[in-house]
């Protein structure tokens, strides 16, 4: 291990890098994002789309490096997830809008993505490398229209990098860092993070291929006298063939193998305990678009295999596939009027004890409209036909209007949108409780607000949101069974969003929520939470960031007594800088996460991360 003056050595050796080199006193002023895609699986123009979707893009991801993808998504208003501020490799709770992880739906390229063979049916973000994501997309509220099952409270849309236009390009990261707790500093180097790639175009072929691993150590899952430690690894291994027929035709197949391995602890009693936590992940699949004069078809479709291995006092093994083909077609009348037509199979199955399956079929149909005057329109039917409970319809309106103010806009926004949530394998069919008469868990969104956008230096949005969830799944201590609730899950909130360029140098983007929900103790879900984030440009070479968290008040369970306790609300700062040494090649970045060494709870009885340090470089060819 490399104590402190070893570290301290290397950041003298960057910071004299960085100071050495000459600063260029321009830079280009990079302009807010104007186009989404998720909320109508078109690229529209953000005055006229009638959502306030969160675009995570890849200069903001790059801007981040070291961070994990639930670090990332994490900072962004109405999302919490829980375990993100702890050990790296703690099982995450994903929470959007004061609902549970089983209403976020997470898409890879387009495709859902989740686990059959686990107990929620959720996706494990932990599997995910930052280094290969081009962009993140995040639409909140009821979205089952357009992408079915599970998209209650929000859909999560991640998309792989894009292939070079040269021939051949290569990308290479690495980083170091400590992980330590507030109250043992030791600056011990225990983090390790390398990614490398390399892709390019030869005329009509495209190809990219990528590794990434990361290794943590130093920290106990639960805090304990002994401190012991529990490791985390993870690798991943992406390759990407593509191949245009012509300008209309083209072709994409992937592949994906990613390994886990997790040490873990005994959480009822929060005791050490020698536990590990293993999955592979083997993911293929294809996307093709065959484009015409005023629209396109596309044929996506994917296979994903899980293993998971859980070594514990009661040691388990588990198999999952899932089979998912999109099939839709776009067409736009006039540059005015956006349909989509399709259909969507899942498969789900798991090996456990037997064979268990279920498969759904949803047609589909959304239409957008934007008016020549500023009225713009966002409707949609999906029928979702279950092989277990039989149908279920679902449908959304989201009309907004928009007028230009000077060289921006203003945009009111109003939805209401319903959704379903599948109940998962082992509801259905596990050893435990398991009920085969579960009907789908159902969401309804209303929302309303309003966003101005004045040139490209501000963006100003808030809405108020109010959900409620009726026929929930819950497990009936008394019967040893799973049934739907005859009660009703509320949640209403608030969600005020800011980005601003100040200065031609400097931005700031800021993002508060308030989340009230009735009807169960509402666990982990904070009522406030607020984020912020303070950038500044030297030149174009040298970039430097201040970030800002603070988490409310919130309640959480007890594993020693059951009892439910409140946790005292936190706040807690980040610093990065990073340099440009050959301009679009080699770059050095230190990140300070914590840096005033914070002590917090995020969850009853589990570790917390203190300061701590990561520096790290990116090369590209």
């Amino acid at each position: 291990m490399i104590k402190r003056g070893s570290l301290f050595c290397i950041l003298c050796v960057l910071l004299t890098t960085v100071s050495a080199q000459n600063q260029r006193d321009t830079m280009e002023l990079q302009a807010l994002d104007e186009v989404v895609v998720s909320d109508s699986r078109f690229p529209i123009k953000r005055e006229n789309s009638g959502k306030t979707v969160i675009k995570i893009g890849l200069k903001e991801l790059e801007n981040n490096q070291g961070k994990t993808v639930a670090e990332i998504i994490n900072s962004k208003s109405g999302i919490e997830i829980n375990g993100s501020r702890g050990r790296q490799g703690e099982v995450l709770g994903v929470f959007a809008r004061g609902g549970r992880g089983r209403q976020v739906l997470i898409l890879i390229d387009g495709i859902r993505v989740s686990d059959p063979s686990s107990f929620s049916q959720e996706y494990d973000l932990r599997l995910l490398a930052t280094s290969n994501i081009e962009s993140i997309e995040i639409i909140k509220g009821a979205s089952s229209t357009l992408y079915g099952m599970s998209a209650a409270t929000a859909v999560i849309n991640i998309t792989s990098k894009k292939v070079s236009d040269k021939k051949i390009s290569g990308d290479f990261q690495s980083s170091i860092g400590t992980n330590q707790t507030s109250f043992e500093q030791n600056y011990n180097i225990a983090d390790f993070s390398n990614t490398a790639s390399i892709a390019g175009t030869l005329e009509s072929f495209t190809y990219s291929l990528g590794f990434s691993n990361v290794y943590t150590n130093g920290l106990s899952s639960i805090i304990t006298e002994a401190n012991e430690e529990d490791p985390f690894s993870r690798y991943n291994m992406d390759l990407k063939l593509g191949y245009a027929f012509n300008d209309k035709i083209n072709l994409t197949i992937y592949a994906n193998q990613t390994n886990l391995n997790s040490a873990y602890d005994e959480s009822f009693g929060l005791i050490d305990a020698p536990y590990n936590f293993l999955t592979k992940q083997k993911r293929l699949g294809l996307s093709s678009k065959w484009s015409y004069e005023k629209g396109d078809l596309n044929l996506n479709g994917s296979f994903t295999n899980y293993k998971s291995d859980n070594r514990s006092a009661f040691p388990s093994m588990f198999e999952g596939n899932n089979y998912v083909v999109d099939l839709f077609n776009r067409y736009t009348f006039d540059h005015r009027i956006y349909t989509i037509l399709g259909v969507n199979y899942n498969l789900d199955r798991a090996e456990a004890e037997g064979t268990q399956e279920f498969s759904l079929i949803d047609p589909y149909a959304n239409l957008v409209y934007v008016s020549p005057f500023g009225i713009n329109i966002n409707a949609g039917l999906r029928l979702n036909l279950h092989s277990e409970y039989g149908s279920h319809l679902v449908y959304n309106i989201n009309p907004s209007y928009s007028f230009g103010i000077d060289e921006g806009y203003l945009k009111f926004m109003g939805s209401y949108a319903t959704s379903y949530i599948t109940p998962s394998l082992s509801q259905l069919f596990g050893m435990f409780g398991a009920n085969p008469l579960l009907e789908p868990e159902t969401n309804r969104t209303a929302e309303g607000g309003l966003e101005y956008k004045a040139n490209d230096s501000l963006r100003l949005s808030a809405l108020y949101f109010n959900r409620k969830e009726d026929n929930f799944v819950f497990f009936d201590n008394t019967l040893s069974q799973y049934f739907n609730a005859s009660n009703t899950i509320k949640v209403q909130g608030f969600e005020a969003e800011l980005a601003w360029t100040p200065l031609k140098k400097m931005n700031l983007t800021a993002n508060y929520t308030f989340t009230e929900r009735k009807g169960d103790s509402a666990i982990r879900i904070p009522k406030h939470s607020f984020n912020a984030a303070l950038s500044y440009s030297f030149s174009t070479r040298t970039y430097t960031s201040l970030t800002y968290s603070y988490i409310g008040k919130r309640l959480d369970t007890d594993f020693n007594t059951f009892d439910d306790e409140v946790l005292d609300p936190f706040s807690t700062f980040g610093f990065y800088i990073s340099r440009e040494v050959m301009a679009n090649k080699l770059k050095f970045f230190l990140n300070v996460e914590n840096v005033f060494n914070t002590n917090f709870t995020e969850v009853i009885g589990f570790t917390t991360r203190g300061r701590n340090l990561r520096l790290g470089l990116s090369l590209k060819l």
